[in-house]
């Protein structure tokens, strides 16, 4: 919003918007993370003890560990039982952890499965592009072998998920950035239960595995528009055999 917009709107308008105080435990983490953040406690140093924070912030010893219990959240401390908090540095598994929770939430509302594969399909198609552009030899082998384990797991299903998971996630890994396989990670228990659902249609998993071979041969050959392209054709047949599945289990249960 523009000053002058807000210079334009009535006084009255503004007076819904009160300023919250924060919490103790919120000030005293916020004070922390500062204090992690401009070096006074780098990246291995020992937090001082409980005690010597509470005198340092004035507060409580609860507001002390609900604060240190956030910044582990946030991964700038290791909270070990019994000794000191240790200040580490935020991976990208720490930044992204928290979306599988928030995923089971979002899935279970309206459309939230939909927009999901969307999202799916946008992320994964870039995955695809981008290992193929720097797919190693390493990289290369690691994925031969996800989909050596994935042909071998044809006809017991509950391992076809797990193998069918774990190429994705080696084929994340193979872009080598850190934030596409956690996102992989994050996400990983909706994945699942995605495969469980699509795999329930004759032929599912011949047509999974024929997908699969199909984009390692593309990033194999260093090519990203195929495996871009493989990809796409993939979770098109995905999200098709999803909503297959998905009015079957409706017709079924529907009343005659």
């Amino acid at each position: 919003m523009a000053a002058d917009e807000i210079q334009e709107r009535p006084f009255a308008e503004f007076t819904s918007w009160p300023i919250r105080r924060r919490k103790i435990s919120d000030e005293a983490a916020l004070r922390l993370e500062a204090m992690i953040r401009d070096g006074t406690f780098p990246e291995g140093a020992l937090l001082p003890p409980e005690r010597e924070l509470m005198r340092m912030f004035g507060v409580g010893r609860a507001s002390i560990r609900e604060a240190l219990y956030a910044l582990g959240r946030m991964g700038l401390v290791q909270v070990r039982t019994g000794e000191r908090p240790l200040v580490t540095r935020p991976t990208a598994e720490n930044i992204l952890s928290e979306l599988s929770g928030a995923a089971r939430h979002f899935l279970a509302g309206s459309g939230g499965p939909e927009h999901f594969q969307e999202a799916r399909a946008l992320f994964e198609v870039g995955v695809a592009r981008l290992a193929a552009m720097r797919a190693q030899p390493d990289d290369i082998e690691r994925l031969r072998q996800a989909l050596q384990a994935n042909s071998a797991a044809r006809g017991d299903i509950r391992r076809f998920e797990r193998t069918d998971v774990a190429f994705h996630y080696v084929l994340a890994r193979t872009t080598r950035n850190p934030i596409f396989a956690a996102v992989h990670d994050a996400l990983v228990e909706w994945l699942t239960s995605q495969r469980t659902i699509s795999l329930r249609a004759p032929g599912a998993e011949e047509a999974a595995f024929a997908s699969h071979r199909q984009i390692f041969n593309a990033v194999a050959a260093s090519d990203p528009q195929a495996a871009a392209d493989a990809m796409d054709e993939h979770l098109r047949s995905v999200a098709s055999l999803i909503k297959i599945a998905a009015e079957s289990e409706y017709a079924t249960r529907a009343p005659r």
